[in-house]
């Protein structure tokens, strides 16, 4: 049975959370974050030598990056749900999306929530940080426009594999100024699917 390594307050929720969507049953094995270093524990270097999450396992591979995972899933066991059709006019921005939210879009919000930790040493960095986050937010607030889910009134992978960035966006204070955003992340958070996840994975501050 695929597994799900799950990292508690990490990205690998969305995982959890696509698995539920298309109702596949898996198990999960737990790994807590160092209290004061917040890293994940060595105990995840046994599954890949990385050490992060999220990763799974499934078949007798290990399959690393949340892109991947979500592909992988779908392309085994989603029998055509979640993900335009291959031929669809869609597909390809569905495939830009997936791989959108980690090779852009996260980073400025990742790097905001490490300098923050800084305080004042930090503080040179945040106009540039600010600045890259404001873009990224006005682009998918945009691509939001008159829209349920990114492609449409369906949600997809794509919604999944983004949804970390405007739940992090959130703990920013930000998606108050992003109306589609907002809208979208209750929209999703909302979903039967998304709580069932929730209540699998363990608390995690980020649906807040």
């Amino acid at each position: 049975m695929l597994t799900v390594h799950h990292l508690n307050e990490s990205r690998s929720q969305r995982i959890l959370w696509l698995l539920e969507e298309l109702g596949l049953p898996y198990d999960i094995k737990f790994y807590e974050r160092d209290a004061t270093t917040r890293l994940a524990p060595p105990a995840l270097k046994a599954v890949h030598p990385l050490g992060k999450s999220p990763v799974i396992t499934d078949k007798g591979a290990t399959i690393i990056e949340s892109g991947a995972i979500v592909e992988y899933i779908l392309r085994t066991y989603g029998e055509g749900r979640l993900q335009p059709s291959g031929d669809s006019a869609d597909y390809t921005s569905y495939v830009e999306w997936l791989h959108y939210a980690e090779g852009s879009a996260i980073l400025p919000l990742i790097l905001k929530l490490y300098t923050d930790r800084l305080g004042e040493g930090g503080a040179p960095l945040q106009p540039r940080i600010n600045s890259e986050i404001t873009n990224h937010l006005g682009y998918i607030e945009s691509a939001l426009a008159g829209r349920d889910y990114l492609l449409g009134s369906d949600l997809t992978g794509a919604d999944i594999q983004v949804s970390f960035v405007g739940e992090l966006a959130g703990a920013f204070g930000q998606r108050k100024n992003h109306a589609n955003i907002d809208a979208w992340v209750n929209r999703f958070q909302a979903r039967p699917a998304y709580q069932r996840a929730l209540q699998r994975g363990g608390p995690y501050s980020f649906a807040n």
